[in-house]
């Protein structure tokens, strides 16, 4: 999965610069997809529009756009413009009844990886790109498979520790995030107003 998802980075590269990945495996059959994306726009029903290019119009906004993904009894969340990643009072928000993962970064760093269930987060590594530099708090449990695909990885390389990211993510998940995804001219996308993102 490491190499898959190397493979994906190589070929889409402005990936590298800022994204965030949520994917939320909901526990309740009740909960929607629409449910899901009020919690991420902090209990307000976010714009959703239809954009004709995706990258080039994600840039253009100012909030969080993101691109949403449906896997067996799973969500995934891009956000692939800035690298906004989820402030914690809505992850919490949306690991009730749910659990969460969550990788993100952005220009300036932030190397994160992240899981929540039962309104709380679990787990957190941040700065997971540099091991001397890396910290971590939680459950050790919960990420030692990640830092397990870390430890296999050169230290420097960096491609290798995002593409971990995701490749853990999808091993807890079964949600991958796929090249075709990417590549859409007519994509629809939901715009969040929630200031603290």
């Amino acid at each position: 999965m490491i190499d898959r998802y190397r493979s994906l980075f190589n070929h889409y590269q402005w990936l590298e610069d800022a994204l965030c990945w949520t994917v939320v495996q909901p526990l309740d059959e009740e909960i929607t997809v629409d449910d899901l994306l009020r919690r991420l726009n902090g209990g307000r029903d976010p714009e959703k529009h239809t954009v004709a290019y995706p990258m080039e119009e994600a840039y253009e906004e100012t909030r969080p756009v993101l691109f949403v993904f449906e896997g067996q009894g799973v969500w995934g969340f891009l956000e692939l413009a800035y690298g906004f990643a989820t402030p914690d009072h809505i992850l919490t928000e949306l690991s009730e009844k749910s659990r969460v993962w969550m990788t993100t970064w952005h220009f300036n760093g932030g190397y994160t990886i992240l899981y929540a269930a039962d309104g709380e987060i679990s787990a957190w590594m941040r700065d997971f790109i540099f091991a001397e530099h890396a910290i971590e708090s939680g459950d050790p449990n919960i990420l030692a498979d990640f830092r397990a695909m870390l430890d296999s990885l050169d230290p420097e390389d960096y491609r290798g520790k995002r593409s971990a990211a995701f490749a853990f993510i999808e091993a807890a998940t079964g949600m991958s995030l796929e090249s075709a995804w990417l590549d859409v001219e007519e994509a629809p996308v939901v715009i969040l107003d929630n200031s603290d993102a």
